[in-house]
């Protein structure tokens, strides 16, 4: 990438991350530190407190990237950033279940994800945009990794009031990048953008937004399970970050040759059904997990496919829809929030009526019939070796 390119993906994976971080950041101490608040001994309200971020985001998805495709990514951006802003103060105001739920449900309207792939396509061209969209992917799992290692520490502190304050600080800042570093792009009024409809049934889209659904439902349904066996390894819960944290760094190093190969090669085909290849094998792994290396190996094999599969799918979903892509990753984005919340329900439930092991199963259902619908896509779009496809004012 040149200094461009580089510096404006750097900008917007960071923005990215920084949504990412007030999804994640929560997970570790929420359940513990909603026991002392009205409502906090009902599961159902706080898993509901947890989730509405998502719930909510999935609304707004496809309306605020369509919207983008129409007006620009910029002013999107800005204003999902504010409504970020304004949750987080909303939450930090009262150490109520309630008013902590709005808040989030608030922080979640701002659903700038789609915006800021989209800006990400715009701001590279075809030749490296795979490996932009690997950095902002990656700031989602580098986001995970940083809410396990930061989280208590930050709330034995500050207190879950604080961390709200501290989490509108950063969006503030994440505004001051977005309006002054970040350069303008304008809608392509020459190009007739697609119909919704014909945006979302389009097949080649439709493959991967079936893809990031399971990608995604199996990714937390797994997480429900995958402490508990460390655990039950010997592992304290409090020592898990040491695990998560080298293992998703060491994952960035072993993904890099592939998304390289794939790129020159022209064979993100090939990567991308190797990636649930690797996916599969970390679940049968799982099933066999009985000591802490075991369950770190499958987690290794496991990020190295995932952290590949977000970085191909959002430049594949862009460069599919070159007039739409706003709209495009919107539904894709809405796609993945849905994932999400199907996992964790369905993950949860067939942990207390199954077991452990039937949560890797139907994991592995689902890839499988995945790998089965990827295996008929064709060759990927032929990209346009000369085209910067940026458009921007200073």
């Amino acid at each position: 990438m040149n200094p461009s390119e580089l510096r404006s993906t750097l900008a917007l994976a960071g923005i990215f991350g920084l949504r990412m971080l007030g999804l994640f950041l929560l997970l570790p101490i929420f359940s513990i530190h909603a026991r002392g608040l009205p409502g906090g001994e009902q599961a159902f309200l706080v898993g509901l407190t947890l989730g509405i971020f998502n719930i909510v985001q999935a609304c707004f998805h496809i309306p605020l990237g369509r919207l983008s495709d129409r007006i620009g990514r910029k002013p999107v951006v800005l204003w999902g950033l504010s409504l970020f802003i304004a949750g987080a103060l909303i939450s930090a105001t009262k150490d109520d279940l309630l008013w902590i739920a709005i808040g989030r449900g608030v922080m979640g309207a701002g659903a700038i994800s789609a915006a800021v792939s989209a800006w990400v396509a715009d701001l590279t061209r075809e030749q490296v945009r795979t490996r932009a969209m690997a950095i902002v992917g990656g700031s989602i799992a580098l986001s995970f990794a940083l809410s396990l290692v930061i989280a208590a520490p930050i709330y034995r502190v500050i207190s879950l009031s604080g961390m709200f304050v501290v989490l509108a600080i950063l969006g503030a800042i994440a505004m001051l990048v977005t309006y002054y570093v970040l350069p303008s792009t304008h809608p392509e009024v020459e190009v007739q953008q697609a119909s919704l409809k014909e945006v979302f049934f389009r097949p080649e889209l439709m493959r991967l937004n079936v893809g990031v659904f399971v990608l995604n439902a199996t990714q937390v349904a797994m997480f429900l399970v995958v402490p508990r066996l460390l655990v039950d390894a010997g592992l304290p819960l409090s020592s898990h970050w040491e695990i998560y944290l080298p293992i998703v760094l060491l994952s960035f190093v072993l993904m890099a040759p592939a998304i390289i190969y794939g790129e020159k090669k022209q064979k993100l085909r090939t990567v991308l059904l190797a990636a649930i290849v690797l996916l599969l094998i970390a679940e049968w792994i799982f099933t066999q997990a009985n000591s802490v290396m075991t369950i770190a190996t499958a987690l290794l094999v496991y990020f190295v496919g995932f952290n590949l599969l977000e970085a191909l799918q959002p430049s594949l979903v862009s460069r599919f829809a070159k007039e739409s892509k706003g709209t495009a990753l919107g539904i894709y984005n809405t796609t993945q929030s849905i994932g999400l919340f199907s996992g964790a329900v369905v993950g949860g439930y067939l942990m207390d009526s199954h077991g452990n092991l039937s949560v890797f199963a139907m994991g592995a259902v689902l890839l499988v019939c995945w790998l089965i619908i990827a295996w008929s896509m064709g060759e990927m779009p032929t990209r346009a070796a000369d085209s910067k496809g940026v458009s921007t004012t200073t």
